[in-house]
């Protein structure tokens, strides 16, 4: 069954969005749907505030802590399994809140994600930011005028797609549909102060440290995988795991981490921003930090 009663529910890490889907969900009987690409996986519960045991006994949680940290999730992997738990909520006639700080995982939901074919990247990768600019100001002027200064790796992509495919980035955007039906979700921003957040995200780091983050940095740093696995690109890994090794006090290895949070929850509020103008916002300012 399509699902067709939800909210969606984005902000920056630790602006409140985890608590309001939660007093939400008691409020209205729904089940959550996390859009999170970090809580995911089930190796980082601490470090990435994922829902508690207490969370999911008084409401149904799905898509958190599902994979092992080995594996690698992709957004359309994401996409295929939200629709799967959003249409069975749908089919047990209950509603459904999907809640997370992941923007490419929203985006997918309510503009689609673009079936485009296998690029190899390294054809455009050997280029200039300079050259790239201006290869794609003919090839794909709506991706050059969008991507940011200094975002190589977005412009690489453009370039190999248009180059490889035939037809811009740009153009296969355009042709997706939206995986969710319009007018049948709502969205909601928590749109904290930004110096609150900025306190709530220092806050929080310490909390976990003290929860067992650190605990949990030593035995997935311990298993040796690949460095480039998505889950061990969770904010404050690198920092605290660099202090396991010996290499940072914990007191440097705390800062370093809140820091490298405090400019991802900064990013976070940049994206939503620009990509969500329509969504209703709401001000957590004195919601609690988790989520």
């Amino acid at each position: 069954m399509p699902p067709t009663n939800l909210t969606l529910i984005a902000g920056p890490t630790a602006g409140g969005k985890s608590a309001l889907a939660m007093r939400m969900a008691r409020e209205t009987g729904a089940e959550i749907v996390g859009a999170d690409s970090m809580q995911i996986y089930r190796d980082l519960e601490v470090l990435t505030a994922a829902p508690t045991a207490a969370d999911k006994a008084q409401v149904p949680h799905h898509l958190v802590g599902v994979a092992d940290a080995s594996e690698s999730w992709s957004v359309g992997r994401w996409l295929t399994a939200a629709m799967a738990a959003l249409e069975d909520i749908a089919a047990r006639g209950r509603p459904a809140i999907v809640a997370g700080g992941t923007g490419l995982y929203f985006n997918a939901l309510t503009r689609g994600l673009a079936d485009i074919p296998p690029v190899d990247r390294d054809q455009s990768a050997g280029l200039s930011e300079e050259a790239l600019r201006e290869a794609l100001k003919s090839l794909d002027p709506e991706a050059e005028a969008r991507i940011m200064p200094g975002d190589l790796q977005r412009l690489i992509r453009a370039h190999a797609v248009a180059t490889q495919t035939g037809q811009s980035l740009s153009a296969w955007q355009a042709a997706t549909r939206p995986a969710l039906a319009p007018g049948t979700w709502r969205g909601v921003l928590v749109e904290p102060d930004r110096a609150e957040l900025y306190a709530r995200c220092d806050a929080r780091l310490a909390a976990m440290v003290e929860a067992g983050a650190l605990e949990e940095v030593r035995a997935l740093a311990a298993r040796n995988l690949e460095p480039s696995l998505p889950a061990l690109k969770a904010v404050g890994f690198r920092e605290l795991a660099a202090h396991v090794r010996g290499e940072a006090s914990l007191a440097d290895a705390i800062a370093a981490a809140q820091g490298e949070t405090r400019r991802y929850a900064k990013r976070q509020l940049t994206f939503f921003r620009n990509q969500t103008p329509d969504w209703e916002r709401v001000c957590t300012g004195s919601a609690p930090a988790k989520g």
